[in-house]
């Protein structure tokens, strides 16, 4: 039973790891409090899966207004998986 509860935490924080969200906190603040550049919502009052829809969503072009380019070069190198698992949200 610990090597499972083991592996379901390190895979965990291996996926948050793998998000760079110090490229993030550039746009939208330290503590994801800021509109990034004054246009989109402000993360830190996003749920969990509003905030994973909208990750996946700017990566396969399906989601964004006026920050849809600039998210989907920020988000394409990550698999659905890591945008699923950033921590990020309520």
């Amino acid at each position: 039973m610990k090597k499972i509860l083991l592996t379901t935490v390190l895979c965990g924080a291996t996926a948050f790891a793998a998000v760079n969200l110090g490229a993030c906190k550039a746009c939208h603040g330290a503590n994801f409090e800021k509109k990034a550049l004054g246009k989109s919502k402000v993360v830190k009052d996003m749920t969990k899966d509003e905030v994973s829809k909208s990750m996946i969503g700017y990566k396969n072009g399906t989601y964004g207004g006026a920050m849809k380019g600039l998210m989907k070069g920020q988000v394409a190198k990550y698999s659905d998986e890591e945008l699923s698992s950033t921590g990020l949200g309520k």
